[in-house]
């Protein structure tokens, strides 16, 4: 069993790696006779003990049992580890050394590492140190081991700074190689292998690199058919796939054992072998362990294969056969892979974090990177690995592009395109279907030729190679001979619109044959390709016989296309839509059963230069194609006559270089004034887009010269472009998007016509070019077939427009060339610049002589603020837009008084400056005429009242195209344009009955639609205005809401949870009702104790929606309605959810684009929180995170599988992705255990101890992640009895929360007290203990009455449970003393009403704080709001009148007029105040001339103090107190006995704007906010007033602390 043929690799002087087929009975003699041992000990992980341990200990302990009985028979001992990264750390080196020594293995000892990479490199080092070194052997059994990391001798470990970076050099005794073991390899391990199989070629063997490049397929066989009997391990039994997997082996083992044994410690050769890795390493660093090392270092490789190309090292086509390579391997190549880019982790790749992981390198000389730099396919630049400066890194790594504007370098610029994509794809499929050997020349290295390739390999249908370095690739024909690929095999074309119509008619052909095991071939493509329109070629083919269906939407891609064969004869095809249906079945058509005559109908063909290069092309290849003509006039006919025949392949065809391509270099000269020669392309041309030079570029302006194969463009000077009154670019409809990119800087109006078929390429570029432009100012008109563009000078285009290139090259392009003159401009999406041009940006630096900087997007977004604003200033002026009627002055006069800042209507200032009325202005001149007077205001008023303004303006303004686009910039860059909305049938109610504007033309409702588009394009933010009051709602519901929401908005004032600091607990309550209005009666109760409420959208549901069975996805009017009702019944935090079915909700998941918009309505209506799942698209959450403003980001993960394991490196990578862009992180799992409770709380606290952690939510749902609810801190999520369900399973209601925790001793109870005489009666314990019992706080409330402060009062407020205190009479003074500090309230105030203590660094403080201030202020701004308050007057000069003078200070009240009785006392008072506005009246009611009544009143007065009638004793109050009458004003009383006293019933004899506010609720209030001082929680205050009321009347001789004082 034992005799097997090995193969031998020598390395360092010995031949110690053997190489073979089933090779365990030879792996087991060898170890026992050359490595004479007292203990073997073989180590491996349970994936691959599960396939290979039994046979290794079956064969050892036969071979052992064998030996002489004179000698001691060694030991076998096996050790079984878990397999993964994880284990390959310093705790999984210790339990294997704990191993070793508790089975007492000695120096002499043989180690054997049994498994892959991890295994050895982890076996590796535990031999390297164990007993100072001991011999070990390497077995890998993947293939990625095979080739590498077994080889060589380095040995390490991971730690969390990164990957091997604490290990050794330390050479095994043998390496096995069993190929054999790769036939239980998963495909996709194997080809984890293939990419350093490909890297060793691609630095070291260019033919073995051809062999790879070639043979794939076979290579994939040799692993996928397993060998029966042992076949293999004798050359006899060998089979040809296992010749050649061997030989691919031994191949790259005998690259890198060369390298090695030149270079064993990495000095500088060995480098080379880390090609890709440095990477590719710091990808891994983020993905593992999702994606695989071979993986990643298959994109390094092209990265850095992408700087090499970039430094002028190596060219094209190299990078193009190498990604060719890898991708026939199945590899990804970039960061874009879907395999990658579906990852939450992805969203960490940005430039910075890869350069900071570079940073930590072993290859690396201090802060220099070193990179493996490829000069051509087989060779480096150097010996060794290469400096890299991080700015060329950076370049390559970056997702988008910015050109420095400038003169080109390289002026006069003299260079070539690469080949035509055209031509290319055109001469793929003549070559493959030809007879014979063609070498293609100058064919184009891009995305399209890849699949067409790729698809025609698949397809059988011809093989290629590649000579002169990649230069040329060599087609042997299959003369029309076409399989079907397997069952399951896709042909996947990505975004390649001609590989996907050329194909489509290339797959008719296929003939089935009895080998197949696929019914139809299916053609793919990505969501882009799967809309562009392929209907009319199918329909032709199915009307010729062809079986062709669509998968799934009718018209597009995919398409399952049967074996039988192109019937022929005749066909009709619709050619008005694209001009590639017709070369489709041109070029299939000679392989058709009958010869085939064509016939193009529908109207006008498009594009007739494509037809002619294909009919041209086709005879080089052999074949003549006849079009027909008219007899009569001798004109052409859209009908062709195309024989049966077979291509005949030339010897050798050159690729023209791409006309398409050569208009933007041509276009640079042109903008830049600069002079520019492209080879290759000249009148000659096949290509209709040579034509642009001579008929754009030269009317707009630039001198021309072409001659056959050469055309060179002169431009004028800078900014002296001419428009074209009317172009018609139907011959060359690519090259339009370069000359719309033109006209957008040319003097005058350009006119383009005749490219209709362009709204069907890679995505509509008509609309794409006028979306994009429009950014930069430019006006466009959109045309049936073109578009007009009025261009505008350089310099009043704005900078620092990022354009978003929709996945299309030629977009990406054409911005190219305009960002040449206007700085800042940032191309989006840059490398789909691969499909035609892939070194564009390169050769924009390198050939041109452009600087091209690198622009990481994810930096970009994370720069950016409020809606869109970049970093706006707080201070920066709101606009309002809206409908007339919307409520817009209102809401403007009431955000300005609550940010004291001014409101500016625009239709006033517009009257004042014109003199005149809008409606007289709108008579005498005509609406124009107002509109650009209206535009002209709008200009004035952003221009000098650009802070500290709220701007309400008409509701016409957004007509004029201009006003829209200054709006539109203002949103963008400088502050909120806030949308006033109203529903439309009360604004129709309002206008009927408005007369002071002029009057509309139409119906107001057309009105209203016209320009609603316009409103919400415009703005910022939403605001709901509702009018009227909705039940449960306070009559001053609408004037909280809208201050809270301009502070939110303005990020003065943010309403955020105030608990979301470090050792606090927040919580927030989970509506469940699809009509939010259902929970109004009980809100108050719902609520009690929540610093937050959830809208969960995903439940909401209309009410028209109710009797449906399918889900129905919530109208954005509906959830808008929804936040605007709840936000009349609470000011608490909003947080907004959209939650997925595959997270426990019930929003489609496949809903992405909905639900986003959602989020975004969310930001627009300025909601406190939003939650986003990292599970969306990365650009989704760049968009939402670039519009966030003052809101929060919940970043989320949910995992119901219960699979998700929190000391797994999946969570570890959730928590980095929503880290990156959250301001709370979230994650959700599922408990099976309790024990899965303790793993995550473990979690949570390694996350939370770092530094500059974010807030973490961390639940495990189920009645088993009970717990997790319990201990989390952060915004948990709760339920309420009264609700109508959970919304998760096992979620705890607040009061149950709080239970559990005080049973775990993490809410001890706490004492509180009141301290005073006499307070026998007070009501204070009532409220207090009402507010803890109903929140389920553990506390008590009580009273400790004491003549004086003593000793008493001493022990409790140093007891550890002691809470706090309130202070009465008479000790508010003698209490000082015994605090540690005062508020600055209290200071002020004079006197302590509330004791609170607070745990600080240094131990326990007590602070004094007065809150009776705060009781008069809050009773104050109920009333008024957030009205200016001009004046207000305090009767009384004692302490509670302080409280009142401070009060009002804070409510920055004008003017304090000061009453009392004994005058000194006041101007006493007054003195204390030195910076209030204080007045001292000598008589009350006599305010000072032209002094406006005060709108606030406060008496501090005892009641019996106070009379209405003269001649009786008290202070006399007269009925003038009470003159003000514009608008609301409000009176208190401090007073509380008798309930009515002579003030209060004053007042409402006085007018119906005076609200009267008895002295109860002012202690009611100051009560309340000594619970939240304490607590940290609001007082339920609404349902403790309920049960203080019935108390008061019950029993009136309950009262609270004090008396007003004189």
């Amino acid at each position: 069993m034992a005799n097997a043929d090995v193969l031998k690799v020598s390395i360092l002087g010995k031949e110690s790696i053997h190489c073979g087929f089933h090779l365990i009975p030879y792996i087991a003699q060898t170890v026992l006779s050359n490595l004479p041992s007292s203990t073997y000990v073989l180590v491996t992980d349970t994936n691959v003990a599960n396939f290979h341990l039994t046979a290794f200990e079956k064969e050892f302990e036969q071979r052992i049992s064998s030996l002489p009985t004179s000698s001691t028979k060694p030991r076998f001992l096996s050790l079984v580890i878990p397999p993964g990264e994880t284990s390959k750390s310093r705790e999984g080196k210790a339990n294997i050394e704990d191993f070793l020594l508790l089975h007492r293995c000695t120096r002499d000892s043989v180690i054997l590492a049994l498994g892959g990479g991890v295994i050895g490199d982890l076996v590796g080092f535990v031999a390297a140190t164990f007993m100072r070194g001991v011999r070990f052997v390497q077995i890998p059994t993947t293939l990625l081991a095979m080739v590498d990391s077994s080889v060589g001798g380095k040995t390490a470990i991971d730690t969390p700074h990164g990957k091997n970076l604490i290990g050794a050099f330390w050479q095994p005794e043998y390496i096995f190689i069993d190929a054999a073991f790769l036939e239980t390899l998963p495909s996709r391990e194997f080809s984890n292998g293939m990419a350093e199989v490909v890297k060793t070629a691609a630095i070291w063997n260019e033919a073995e690199f051809i062999s790879l490049e070639s043979r794939s397929a076979d290579i994939f066989a040799a692993i996928q058919t397993p060998s029966a009997d042992y076949a293999g391990r004798s050359k006899q039994t060998r089979s040809i796939a296992q010749e050649l997997l061997l030989s691919v082996i031994v191949g790259s083992i005998s690259v890198k054992a060369h390298i090695v044994t030149i270079d064993e410690r990495e000095t500088g050769l060995r480098n080379l072998v880390n090609f890709g890795h440095t990477i590719g390493h710091a990808i891994e660093a983020v993905l593992t362990p999702t994606i695989l090392h071979g993986e990643c270092v298959s994109v390094g490789m092209i990265l850095e294969g992408e700087i090499s190309r970039q430094m002028g090292i190596l060219s094209q086509v190299g990078v193009g056969r190498l990604n060719r390579c890898l991708k026939a391997y199945n590899l990804p190549v970039t960061l874009a892979d879907p395999r990658i880019a579906s990852l939450p982790a992805a969203k960490l790749l940005t430039v910075e974090r890869l350069l900071d992981i570079m940073r930590i390198d072993k290859k690396n000389s201090g802060p220099e990177k070193k990179i493996v730099i490829l000069s051509r396919i087989g060779a480096t630049y150097e010996p060794k690995a290469t400096v890299v400066p991080d700015s060329i890194i950076a370049k390559t790594l970056s997702e988008a592009a910015k050109v420095i504007p400038g003169v080109p370098r390289h002026h006069p610029v003299k260079m070539a395109t690469p080949g035509s994509k055209s031509i290319s794809n055109r001469a793929l499929v003549l070559a493959a279907l030809g007879k014979g050997t063609c070498r293609l020349k100058n064919l184009l290295h891009s995305d399209d030729t890849q699949v067409m390739m790729a698809a025609l390999n698949e397809l059988k249908g011809a093989s290629f190679a590649w000579e002169d370095a990649g230069e040329t690739l060599v087609v042997k024909g299959g003369e029309g001979s076409l399989s079907v690929p397997p069952k399951g095999k896709e042909l996947y074309l990505g975004n390649a619109g001609t590989a996907a119509r050329f194909l489509t008619t290339v797959c008719t052909l296929v003939q089935s044959s009895p080998q197949d095991n696929a019914e139809y071939t299916v053609i793919t493509g990505n969501a882009r390709m799967k809309q562009r329109p392929i209907g009319p070629l199918v329909t032709a083919l199915q009307a010729n016989g062809s079986k062709i269906d669509f998968l799934e939407s009718e018209g597009c891609l995919p398409l399952a296309i049967a074996p039988q064969g192109l019937k022929g004869s005749q066909l009709q095809l619709a050619a008005s839509v694209s001009s590639q249906y017709v070369s489709s079945i041109l070029l299939c058509a000679p392989y058709a059963e009958e010869p085939i005559t064509l016939e193009l109908i529908g109207g006008q063909v498009i594009s007739q230069p494509y037809i002619d290069m294909t009919v041209a092309m086709m005879k080089t290849f052999g074949v003549d194609v006849v079009r027909r003509k008219d007899p009569v006039t001798g004109k052409f006919l859209d009908v062709y006559e195309i024989p049966k025949a077979v291509y005949t392949n030339p010897p050798e065809y050159n690729i023209e270089s791409d006309a398409s391509s050569a208009t933007y270099p041509l276009a640079i000269a042109a903008v830049t004034g600069t002079s520019c020669t492209i080879q290759n392309i000249g009148s000659a041309s096949l290509q209709g887009d040579a034509k642009f030079a001579k008929e754009v570029l030269e009317k707009m302006g630039c001198q021309v010269s072409q001659t056959a194969t050469e055309t060179t463009v002169q431009g004028p000077p800078i900014g002296q472009l001419k428009a074209i009154e009317e172009v018609d670019m139907e011959v060359m409809t690519d090259a339009f998007l370069t000359a719309t990119a033109l006209a957008a800087v040319a003097n005058g109006k350009t006119r383009i016509i005749g490219i209709a078929n362009q709204r069907v390429k890679e995505c509509n570029r008509i609309r794409a070019m006028i979306d994009e432009l429009a950014k930069f100012g430019v006006e466009t008109i959109e045309l049936d077939d073109g578009l007009e563009i009025i261009g505008k000078p350089i310099s009043d285009l704005k900078r620092g427009v990022s354009v978003h290139c929709y996945d299309d090259h030629r977009v990406a392009m054409a911005f190219s060339v305009l960002s040449t003159v206007v700085e800042g401009t940032i191309i989006e999406e840059k490398r789909c610049v691969e499909k035609t041009w892939p070194n564009w940006w390169d050769d924009l630096e390198n050939k041109i002589g452009l600087t091209v900087q690198g622009v990481d997007l994810a930096s970009v977004a994370s720069e950016a603020s409020a809606s869109g604003t970049i970093n706006h200033d707080s201070a920066a002026s709101i606009i309002l837009i809206g409908m007339r009627g919307t409520g817009k002055t209102f809401v403007g006069n009431l955000a300005a008084a609550t940010l004291s800042w001014t409101c500016l209507d625009a239709d006033a200032y517009f009257e004042t400056k014109h003199e005149m009325g809008v409606r007289e202005f709108v008579h005498q001149k005509g609406w124009q005429a107002f509109r650009d007077a209206e535009f002209e205001v709008l200009r004035e008023l952003i221009a000098e009242k650009s802070q500290g303004h709220v701007i309400s303006l008409g509701g016409g303004i957004v007509e004029t195209p201009a006003a829209r686009e200054l709006l539109k910039e203002y949103a963008a860059t400088k502050g909120p344009v806030v949308h006033i909305v109203r529903p439309i049938d009360e604004v129709i109610r309002y206008l009927n009955s408005e007369a002071s504007r002029p009057a509309y033309d139409e119906a107001i409702v057309d009105v209203f639609r016209r320009r609603e588009p316009w409103f919400g394009e415009c703005c910022s933010h939403d605001f709901f205005n509702r009018f009227g009051d909705l039940p449960y709602s306070s009559p001053k519901a609408t004037s909280r809401e809208i201050a809270r929401f301009f502070n939110h908005i303005t990020g003065q004032r943010p309403n955020l949870a105030q608990n979301l600091t470090s050792g606090r607990r927040s919580y927030f309550l989970c509506l469940t009702y699809p009509d939010v209005t259902q929970s109004f009666p009980v809100i108050h109760e719902l609520t009690q104790g929540v610093d937050a409420i959830e809208l969960r959208v995903d439940l909401l549901r209309a009410s028209k929606d109710y009797d449906s069975i399918e889900y129905s996805i919530p109208t954005l009017a509906y959830v808008s309605s929804q936040v605007a009702a709840l936000r009349r019944v609470t000011s608490l935090p909003i947080v907004f959810t959209v939650r997925t079915q595959s997270q426990g909700g019930s929003f489609p998941d496949a809903a992405e684009k909905e639900a986003v918009e959602l989020l975004k309505l969310a930001l627009r209506l300025g909601v406190e929180y939003v939650d986003v799942e990292i599970s969306l698209s990365e650009k989704k959450i760049k968009e939402l995170v670039s519009l966030k403003g003052s809101s929060h980001m919940i970043a989320s993960w949910h995992d119901w599988s219960g699979n998700m394991i929190w000391d797994g490196p999946v969570v570890k990578e959730k928590y980095d992705a929503a880290a990156r862009f959250g301001d709370i992180i979230k994650i959700v799992g599922k408990a099976n255990s309790i024990q899965d409770n303790f793993t995550l709380y473990n979690f949570v606290s390694k996350v939370n101890s770092t530094a500059g952690s974010k807030p973490f939510i961390a639940i495990n749902m189920g009645l088993e992640g009970q717990m997790s609810r319990v201990l989390n801190s952060t915004l948990s999520p709760v339920s309420h009895p009264l609700l109508p369900s959970k919304a998760a399973p096992g979620q705890l209601s607040f009061k149950q929360i709080q239970n559990a925790l005080h049973l775990l001793g993490l809410l001890p109870a706490q004492r509180f007290y009141l301290f005073g005489t006499p307070i026998a009666h007070s009501m204070s314990p009532t409220l207090h203990n009402t507010g803890f019992e109903i929140l389920g706080l553990p506390h008590h409330y009580e009273l400790l009455e004491t003549k004086e402060v003593a000793e008493e009062i001493k022990i409790a407020i140093g007891d550890s449970a002691f809470g706090g205190a309130s202070v009465t009479i008479p000790y508010k003074l003698d209490v000082i003393p015994l605090l540690d500090k005062l508020s600055p309230a209290a200071e002020a105030i004079g006197a302590v009403n509330t004791i609170i203590p607070r745990t600080t660094g240094s131990g326990r403080m007590l602070v004094g704080d007065n809150t009776d201030w705060l009781g008069i202020k809050a009773c104050i701004t109920e009333q008024l709001s957030s009205k200016p308050i001009h004046a207000a007057l305090v009767i009384g000069a004692g302490g509670t009148a302080r409280a009142a003078i401070y009060a009002l200070s804070a409510l920055n009240v004008g003017d304090i007029y000061l009453y009392n009785r004994t005058t000194s006392k006041a101007y006493e008072l007054a003195h204390a105040f030195p910076h209030a506005p204080v007045h001292v009246l000598e008589q009350l009611g006599q305010w000072p001339n032209g002094a406006v009544p005060p709108c606030v009143i406060v008496s501090t007065v005892p009641a019996s103090a106070t009379t209405t009638e003269e001649e009786t004793s008290g202070i006399l109050l007269p009925s003038k107190l009470f003159d003000y009458r514009d608008g609301p004003a409000v009176v208190i009383d401090m007073a509380y006995k008798p309930a009515e006293t002579p003030l209060l019933r004053l007042a409402k004899t006085a007018g119906d704007n005076w609200a009267t506010v008895p002295g109860l609720e002012v202690l009611l209030e100051q009560g309340y906010v000594q619970f939240e001082m304490w607590t940290g929680r609001r007082c339920p205050k609404e349902l403790v007033a309920k049960w203080l009321g019935r108390l008061t009347t019950d029993h009136k001789q309950f009262v609270f602390e004090e008396e007003c004082e004189s």
